[in-house]
């Protein structure tokens, strides 16, 4: 997965910040979750969707019926993503066989093979 760069640093800066910076740097939408959890839950603003704009980066707490501990699912799910945006890949190299690995594959193909060509060989049993 490649990442802007510009992107990568604003997930950098952001998992730098406590959990307050961080909800001061988020907008913060409240709406009603559907689902599960009968009355309560359908008929109250509990879903909690925290939006990052710096990194563009978007997660919804649902499920539970309180709004302050979907906040805080919420949260901990952005700094997962925020977390997910950090990773570099490491560079990757192409290899090369060794002369001898490719010597020592060729004369395990070749035994097999003669091996196999004994098998079709009629009256030698």
């Amino acid at each position: 997965m490649t990442v802007d760069p510009s992107r990568r640093q604003a997930a950098l800066e952001a998992l730098a910040l406590d959990d307050d910076a961080l909800l001061r740097a988020c907008e913060v939408e409240f709406f009603i979750a559907s689902g599960p959890g009968g009355q309560h839950r359908n008929t109250t603003a509990s879903g909690v969707r925290l939006t990052h704009p710096p990194t563009g980066l978007s997660v919804t707490g649902t499920e539970r019926r309180s709004q302050s501990q979907n906040k805080g699912a919420a949260l901990e799910r952005l700094r997962e993503g925020l977390q997910v945006l950090t990773y570099v890949p490491k560079k990757r190299h192409k290899t090369k066989p060794t002369k001898g690995s490719q010597r020592r594959r060729l004369d395990t193909k070749k035994r097999e093979g003669e091996k196999k060509a004994q098998r079709s060989k009629k009256g030698l049993w």
